[in-house]
């Protein structure tokens, strides 16, 4: 597909549709961490394994759900995955407790595993090489929106009604964004159907894990995630305490900083045409460190600032390995998506934790000290890869540096 086509404009809708659900559902609970905390007597680290839950059983179900998209189609698995854990989302209202909670929640993360660890692969496989970039950061921008839009209606729904109520507008708005992707979303053309081969995949999955490319671009997911997840975990407790206090439902408000995010994915492309790759990438670094130090301050205008700054670099810097995830793998594209999406969510939940046990032994600068390390390994991993970049270059007796 290429861009003009009337199937291109589609797809792009479809994933549009399936990147808002899948942050609405996915991250739920986050922006009601200070009202479960409170209601249920919590402290923030324990009120952050709902959220950390999903993305943990997301990630564990990242492999096999890729290996059933090789059998059953992409589509197929991304509107099954989708329906089962919209279906889950309407009975996590009813949990009566935080275990039970939690674990509908891991279900939850693993029923939706099947779209993230398909949707890459659909992409790379039906759009055009020239315009996967900019597909994929539209499908980047489909999450930013989700994630902005689930936690602002679940957020001021919570705010009126309580925090069951939150979850309730968010399984309405995943059903919606579901019907949405099943009614747009076109057949694969290029897809060719294989046998799940549990061999076959453990030598797909190997071979992966020896690109060396492949296992920085997954470092790096992982790492952006880390800083995504110990910021967002915690920016809610934050705000409602001193020196702010916030009411909730104003607190609520602030994810309407992803809109940052949308416009910062969707460019992601055009910035690595320009600076290269690895450029991308420095400049979402050192985005993001900006914001994390800017956050620390006590004003409230420097602390929203850095809340932009720190969107702004995560989903750029998303956005740009995701998609070389896509161009580097030159076979088993879906296992290739998946392990990125398994560091990824991993970094998620590790980062989560991490930042929301920080926050609640020193406050934000321990979460703002658990992003700010995760971006000085990630600027450790991109310099190494500029180096051997170099050596290869000086070797071969090329003039420039390749992107």
């Amino acid at each position: 597909m290429l861009p003009g086509q009337r199937d291109f404009r589609r797809s792009n809708l479809a994933l549009f549709a399936a990147g808002i659900a899948t942050f609405v559902l996915l991250y739920s609970t986050q922006g009601l961490l200070p009202l479960l905390a409170a209601d249920l007597s919590l402290t923030p680290g324990q009120a952050s394994w709902t959220a950390s839950a999903a993305t943990l059983g997301l990630a564990l179900g990242l492999l096999p759900a890729s290996a059933l998209s090789d059998r059953f189609g992409r589509t197929a698995v991304m509107t099954g995955s989708m329906a089962a854990a919209s279906l889950i989302a309407v009975a996590l209202p009813f949990a009566p407790d935080l275990t039970t909670l939690v674990a509908l929640r891991a279900i939850q993360g693993a029923a939706l595993a099947g779209l993230p660890a398909t949707a890459m692969a659909y992409l790379a496989e039906e759009v055009h090489p020239s315009a996967l970039a900019s597909a994929m950061g539209l499908y980047v921008a489909g999450n930013s929106i989700g994630g902005m839009g689930g936690r602002l209606v679940a957020g001021w729904s919570a705010a009126a009604w309580g925090w069951r109520w939150g979850l309730v507008s968010s399984a309405l708005l995943a059903l919606a964004a579901t019907v949405a992707f099943r009614l747009l979303i076109p057949p694969a053309r290029h897809f060719r159907r294989s046998p799940v081969d549990a061999r076959a995949l453990r030598r797909t999955v190997g071979s992966h894990l020896r690109n060396p490319l492949l296992l920085r671009l997954y470092g790096l997911g992982l790492l952006f995630m880390a800083v995504f997840g110990a910021v967002y975990n915690t920016v809610g407790f934050r705000l409602i305490a001193a020196p702010f206090h916030l009411p909730q439902s104003v607190a609520a408000s602030i994810f309407v900083v992803y809109l940052v995010g949308t416009a910062s994915s969707a460019g992601a492309g055009r910035l690595a045409a320009r600076l290269g790759r690895r450029g991308a990438l420095y400049t979402a670094i050192g985005c993001t460190t900006a914001g994390l130090l800017l956050s620390l301050t006590d004003s409230l205008t420097g602390a929203l600032l850095g809340l932009v700054l720190i969107t702004a670099g995560f989903f750029a810097g998303h956005a740009t390995a995701s998609s070389a995830v896509g161009r580097t793998a030159t076979h088993g594209r879906a296992q290739a998506s998946a392990l990125y999406l398994i560091a990824y969510y991993l970094g998620n939940s590790l980062g989560g934790t991490l930042g929301a046990d920080a926050y609640h032994a020193v406050g934000w600068p321990g979460s703002a000290a658990v992003g700010l390390t995760a971006m000085a390994l990630a600027a450790g991993v991109t310099l190494y890869a500029t180096r051997q970049a170099i050596a290869a270059r000086r070797s071969a007796g090329v003039g420039t540096l390749p992107a």
